[in-house]
């Protein structure tokens, strides 16, 4: 990947300087879409900038900093009148390109060109506002192509938010070896904690992991859905930096699950996660948004304990074992994205 260009870093930013530069260049999401409406801007946090989303009648998405450059007021806290941003200090007012287009203390005068906002690239899909603060060229979005399959049903659970860095919690979503002991209570299995070995395919974006078991994706209480001696493939899809696809294939049909991690500041994450699948398709959405829910708890609540709390990409750091394969290749693949030894999202 290019190089992204040295730019000032973000107010009281906990990133070292040379992590913020290697992951500003990627996508995140910081929204669902529905939360980006046109009567009110919205605002949030990406790897500690503050941003301002806000939409206008022809569809248009922009991402701003959250930040008027008349007297420094958060326009996330102003509001949409028609198509403009609305600052809540002065009523100064942004079109969705960011540029100035009224004073209302000074109707007539020239505007400065100067006024003008800074924007981000953004984008939405599958149901998610995505931003990235560098452009050091073009760089594709995480795949998951089943979300527009009209075979398919979308499912779009709240966000997770942790008292954690990303890389943690990334590498707990592809840990395969924890299933019998976090997720005792959801769908693992105590009796079944030994882990197959499983194949790692490095791909342009990151890597796969597919992983073949025995352990059952039904929650307790619909184990016996499933036939005797059913194979159970769960497929890990990696997109550098903090975004995770599983696909679980059923014994009727297909899971999809993205995982995308996004780092609001070096151990605060929002985890975005959006589901599909092509079975069950008349069954209640609320058994699925409360089993999703049960899942990210159980895990959630390891990982805020988890220290060191920085993820270590020193693999020496921690003693590993065979079933770790996934979580190796990801710290390594990290490390060569440039993150540093002190690595802390």
């Amino acid at each position: 990947m290019v190089a992204a260009p040295k730019i000032s870093l973000p107010r009281n930013c906990t990133f070292t300087p040379s992590d913020w530069q290697a992951l500003a260049p990627f996508w995140y999401p910081v929204a669902f879409s529905a939360e980006v409406t046109l009567e009110q801007p919205y605002g949030t946090r990406l790897l500690d900038e503050r941003l301002v989303i806000y939409r206008t009648s022809a569809g248009t998405v922009t991402a701003a900093r959250d930040l008027c450059l008349h007297r420094g007021a958060p326009l996330s806290q102003g509001w949409m009148a028609g198509d403009r941003l609305v600052c809540p200090y002065h009523g100064v007012q942004y079109d969705s390109t960011g540029q100035c287009v009224g004073i209302p203390a000074e109707p007539d005068a020239t505007i400065p060109q100067r006024l003008k906002l800074t924007t981000y690239l953004v984008t939405e899909r599958y149901g998610l506002v995505w931003v990235r603060l560098v452009d050091n060229g073009p760089l594709p979005l995480p795949e998951m192509a089943e979300w527009d399959d009209p075979d398919y049903i979308q499912v779009l659970p709240d966000a997770v938010d942790l008292e954690a860095a990303a890389g943690r919690q990334v590498e707990g979503f592809l840990d395969v070896s924890h299933f019998a002991f976090i997720h005792v209570k959801s769908f693992g299995e105590s009796d079944n904690p030994a882990v197959p070995d499983y194949p790692i395919e490095l791909t342009p974006a990151g890597f796969k992991a597919d992983y073949v078991s025995t352990v059952s994706n039904y929650p307790h209480g619909m184990k016996h859905l499933a036939p005797p001696d059913f194979k159970w493939r769960r497929l890990f899809e990696v997109f550098l930096p903090f975004t995770a696809k599983l696909s679980v294939t059923f014994p009727n049909g297909m899971l999809h699950i993205l995982n995308a991690a996004s780092p609001v500041s070096a151990r605060k994450t929002r985890v975005f996660v959006p589901i599909c699948r092509n079975f069950d398709k008349d069954a209640p959405l609320q058994d699925t948004l409360d089993f999703n829910h049960q899942v990210f708890a159980e895990d959630q609540a390891i990982v805020q304990e988890q220290w060191p709390e920085d993820l270590p990409l020193k693999l020496s750091d921690e003693v590993h074992i065979a079933g770790d394969k996934s979580s190796i290749t990801f710290r390594k693949q990290l490390k060569e994205l440039g993150l540093g030894r002190s690595f802390t999202a």
